[in-house]
């Protein structure tokens, strides 16, 4: 950059203020002014959100290459009731192998400072104290990684550059059995087999579901195939008896599925590449040749694996005999919408459990429950969206979940489903369309299966399985409703003009090469809020016409553009892929805004 360039207003950084303290600094309490010198990245994430844990992957490198002049903050700013717990945070970081500061903000008074609309969003700020980028959604990885060398090799020039180790402090390990265990599987043979998730490990455990038989994986991050000390998964959870007796494992992180032969320990790849799926992906193929998205859970149904596919909100199937992976329902698009499959829309599917006539679903986001027939049609039995969760019994459209993340079918119908967020075990049985409670006073339990006349649970955040006799009445609770704690957004009835800002990061520009390279799609709950411009198209700004009989709703606004490397020499330029998923709380009143601007990507502002 020349003297003569023009130059952007500097914003200095807001202080970063959290209720919750801070993590992994080894009880060091940290301000800007102590980070000065350094490049930081703010990480407004919280451990719900599939997205924000992509993000958290997809820094990995960036903190390992640059890990002496950058330092990445965690900020973690709660949607569900239960994120606001310090514990659960504490536990989060660790779950989710997080190996930087994280400031606990619960009330988001910083997400409020940086004015932050949406999960995940990083900003970046330079090493004299100024924000010099903000990027929402997914993908930016290598937009800031171009961005930290060029602040590396201006701010050593002009000595503003301070290298050295960051203030990142690990905890120290606890010697338990299992680590945040995510779901279980009872064998043939009685035993338990147990997705060890933190520690990348499977574990079979005997009848008692504490004494170990076998741990199979090396306990490593990584893809790798082989026997049960030499194979390698990245944070596995779901798991599925095939019909030849073997195990489909949904290796979460590493975007595949894997095959665990129980005789031998072998475990191969069954489908993904490894590489997680983009919008610019096939949606069918073969299975090793096709890119998957964080698959949560498995579950055969219909003489097909059934995956939830948590990282783009969808279910696709893997077909054993044909070696073939595809969509069987959903849009990618974030919300509750039921129907078709090609029609319906979920919200990280997280749990599967299948019926001779029903695919049952934890679908995790909405805090509902859901279901699928076998003509694929998307069914909802308990949840009404993104926004609203707690703890209610009662009939089904009235009662409430928050975050659950398993279902297990019961012998008389019924289904199990483990409410996550609120440390129950609830009930729901469609005969009667009544939700009860049948489990209170667990911790984070994430899946539960059938043994006799018990039912096990993975109690994930005490690290354990826990039996429990199902009860004859369920346990009575007080009701809680909750809705999100973000403010809701306050425009004018009528006109509104929703903007979606992105601009090609240095050293790139958007892909033309095929046609637009940018896409918008609109929605809201209820449907009746918006009267015009609903629907998809590629322009990134559009007029809307909100309905002044609606006096508060959603709008879902999904957004994706592409770019590539902007250089001539280069044949084959690398390219990339920002998209990001908002519901924007909005409250009409005539004070309000006329124009609503959201950030997929911001460029340095330097």
């Amino acid at each position: 950059m020349t003297d003569s360039a023009p130059r952007r207003t500097r914003v200095r950084a807001p202080e970063l203020i959290g209720k919750g303290g801070w993590l992994n600094t080894g009880d060091q309490q940290y301000t800007l002014a102590d980070l000065r010198g350094r490049i930081v990245v703010l990480d407004f994430w919280t451990f719900c959100c599939i997205n924000c844990l992509h993000v958290l992957d997809e820094l990995r490198e960036l903190e390992e290459r640059h890990r002496d002049t950058v330092v990445i903050i965690g900020v973690h700013s709660p949607k569900f009731v239960h994120e606001a717990e310090h514990q659960a945070v504490v536990d989060a970081v660790e779950r989710y192998g997080v190996e930087h500061p994280v400031l606990d903000d619960p009330e988001l008074a910083t997400w409020k400072q940086y004015a932050v609309r949406a999960w995940p969003t990083l900003v970046v700020i330079d090493p004299e104290g100024y924000v010099v980028a903000q990027h929402a959604g997914e993908g930016h990885a290598h937009a800031i990684e171009k961005l930290v060398e060029e602040l590396e090799a201006e701010h050593e020039a002009k000595g503003t550059l301070r290298r050295g180790d960051g203030p990142y402090v690990a905890p120290e390990p606890e010697p338990t059995v299992l680590r945040f265990p995510g779901k279980v599987l009872l064998l043939p043979s009685g035993n338990f087999l147990v997705s060890d998730t933190t520690r990348h490990q499977l574990v079979e455990l005997e009848q008692d579901g504490e004494t170990v038989v076998r741990r199979i994986g090396s306990g490593d991050r990584g893809l790798a195939d082989g026997g049960a000390e030499q194979a390698s998964f990245n944070e596995p959870q779901g798991l599925a008896l095939l019909d030849d007796g073997a195990v489909v494992v949904a290796d979460t992180v590493n975007h595949a599925l894997r095959r665990l032969d129980l005789a031998t320990g072998e475990v191969t790849t069954l489908a993904g590449t490894g590489k997680q799926w983009m919008q610019s992906n096939p949606t069918s193929g073969p299975a090793r040749e096709t890119a998957l998205s964080s698959p949560w859970d498995v579950a055969v149904f219909g003489g097909k694996v059934w995956i939830a596919m948590a990282g783009v909100h969808q279910l696709w199937t893997y077909d054993p005999a044909a070696g073939t992976v595809e969509v069987a329902a959903g849009t990618t698009n974030e919300g509750l919408v039921d129907g078709p499959g090609t029609e319906a829309w979920f919200a990280q599917p997280s749990g599967l459990a299948a019926t001779e006539d029903r695919l049952w679903l934890a679908d995790s986001e909405n805090s509902a429950l859901r279901w699928v027939d076998l003509e694929g049609h998307v069914h909802t039995a308990v949840g009404t969206g993104l926004f609203d969760f707690g703890h209610r019994d009662g009939a089904a459209e009235q009662a409430l979940f928050q975050h659950p993340l398993g279902v297990t079918a019961l012998p008389d119908g019924s289904v199990a489903v483990s409410d996550t967020y609120n440390h129950a075990l609830r009930r729901f049985d469609p005969a009667t369309g009544e939700v009860t409670t049948l489990a209170t006073d667990l911790r984070e339990p994430s899946d539960a299966v059938l043994v006799g006349e018990d039912i096990v649970v993975v109690e994930s955040a005490r690290h354990r399985l826990t039996r429990l006799r199902l009860p004859e009445e369920a346990v009575r609770v007080e009701a809680v409703a909750h809705r999100t704690q973000r403010a809701a957004t306050e425009v004018a009835p009528g006109r509104l003009l929703l903007d979606v800002i992105f601009q090609a990061p240095a050293g790139q520009k958007l892909d033309l090469r095929y046609g637009p390279s940018t896409r918008l799609l609109v929605s809201s709950t209820p449907p009746e809020l918006l009267l015009k411009g609903e629907g998809a198209d590629t322009d990134l700004s559009r007029e809307l016409e909100l309905n002044p009989a609606v006096t508060e709703g959603i709008l879902h606004v999904s957004a994706m553009a592409a770019s590539c490397d902007d250089d001539p020499a280069n044949e084959y330029p690398a390219c990339h892929v920002h998209q990001q998923d908002w519901g924007v709380p909005v409250r009409l009143t005539e004070a309000g805004a006329d124009r609503l601007p959201l950030v997929l990507a911001g460029m340095d502002e330097r």
